[in-house]
């Protein structure tokens, strides 16, 4: 719980997905028998980015010459891997965009540092392999490393779904238990407190925050709050709370390929 002259609020149920959507497990499963369904039909490359056993990515081409998008899955950092998002390929595939979805090293085995340097060096081999940096769009925990990758100049755009911007409300909660997270490593992780990308070096200026609108009000306010803070110091960002969609279902749009996520997702890819 957090407030100080004001009503307080109750961070692990802000936070924990998981317990707020009773019927994760359901929408997770739909998730796996999409991945299953499209490594069969589009059978992705597996490229090596480090010499770790987790550090691979997935990578499902369109074409020689077709851009790139970078997918960094959520978990809070702490679960999941590449296999379970392989069925956001299609949508994009049909749209000319290849996909690469990265895996990495879980807390609490590692700390979230030295993550955000395993995405940063997959980010960084799928520009040596194109020659341009790639949009990076990513959900939840992805969400934030999408948007740490814009700060550093890594990307061409990036698109968060449900990012968590800032982690201090993360100390308090049972998902730090993993993360050990205290307070001047969460500021420092923090990329609502990074510098932001301003066209002064190379890289993109173009952040989307979009978040269920069924999502909890720290979801909101934290996709709100990082497009209006970055917006109002020069990056062009948008903000949508996307009507009935939880912390969940909030992927649904990447997999219909008539969705205007996958298309703006694609027309980026396509600008950068």
């Amino acid at each position: 719980m957090t407030g100080k002259g004001e009503a307080a609020i109750d961070l692990e149920a802000e936070y924990n997905n998981r317990a707020r959507v009773p019927d994760h497990q359901a929408v997770m499963l739909r998730w796996r028998a999409a991945a299953a369904a499209a490594r069969a039909a589009h059978p992705p490359l597996e490229i090596a980015y480090g010499p770790g056993e987790r550090e691979v990515m997935d990578l499902f081409p369109a074409g020689d010459d077709a851009p790139v998008a970078v997918f960094l899955h959520g978990g809070y950092w702490q679960a999941l891997d590449r296999s379970w998002f392989s069925g956001l390929a299609p949508a994009l595939l049909a749209h000319g965009v290849s996909l690469a979805i990265p895996c990495y090293d879980l807390a609490p085995a590692v700390r979230l540092g030295q993550i955000l340097r395993q995405v940063r060096a997959a980010t960084d081999t799928v520009r040596a392999r194109t020659g341009v940096r790639p949009v990076v769009f990513g959900h939840s925990a992805g969400g934030h490393m999408a948007a740490c990758m814009l700060s550093e100049g890594r990307a061409s755009a990036a698109v968060a779904l449900s990012g968590i911007f800032d982690l201090a409300p993360l100390i308090p909660t049972s998902l730090n238990v993993a993360l050990r997270l205290d307070e001047a490593e969460a500021a420092a992780l923090s990329p609502v407190h990074w510098p932001v990308p301003d066209g002064s070096t190379p890289g993109g200026t173009v952040l989307d925050c979009l978040v269920g609108g069924d999502e909890s009000p720290e979801f909101l306010r934290q996709s709100r709050m990082m497009a209006d803070l970055w917006g109002a110091r020069g990056v062009e960002t948008r903000y949508e709370a996307l009507p009935g969609l939880n912390h969940f279902t909030v992927l649904d749009p990447l997999f219909d390929v008539d969705s205007g996520v996958v298309e703006r997702i694609a027309a980026l890819a396509k600008a950068g």
